[in-house]
């Protein structure tokens, strides 16, 4: 009988990429939807020579995707969630070492740069594409009413 082993202080050479089963679902709907068709809802909300940088769009609409696919109840829950959970990571881009978005910068875009009718038509495109790739069924698709307060 071995008691307490630890090996938290291994120093390994590991891929995010190698973490992430590939049958995960976040990994079958990154294949299923080209995220980048955002930018071209959003275009218009962003402006190129001012301001300090923004956190990239598609990251923000994934992180709402995160929060309703597996019923994550706030923002902050949502943000905590993806720091810790490399699934989340590896589908937003980000690696291991990576900073994440602070759940008011998040809610901050959501309640003053995307307006609802962009929001409909993002999250109505993002199910269409599921849909059409066989991951979603139109007679159980719904779409709950966002509060990002």
């Amino acid at each position: 009988m071995q008691r307490g082993y630890e090996n938290r202080f291994q120093i390994e050479m590991i891929s995010i990429e190698d973490l992430v089963p590939q049958e995960h679902l976040l990994r079958q709907i990154s294949a299923a939807v080209d995220f980048s068709k955002i930018y071209e809802f959003v275009e218009e909300l962003y402006c190129d020579d001012n301001g300090r940088p923004s956190i990239d769009p598609v990251i923000l609409f994934k992180m709402i995707l995160i929060q309703h696919l597996y019923g994550l109840p706030s923002l902050r829950r949502t943000a905590d969630g993806v720091s810790l959970n490399n699934a989340y990571r590896w589908f937003l881009g980000y690696g291991l070492t990576d900073e994440t978005p602070h759940f008011s910068t998040i809610s901050y875009n959501f309640r003053h740069r995307f307006n609802a009718d962009t929001i409909d038509k993002i999250f109505t495109w993002i199910l269409s594409e599921a849909a059409e790739a066989g991951y979603l069924k139109p007679e159980v698709q719904l779409i709950p009413k966002a509060d990002f307060s």
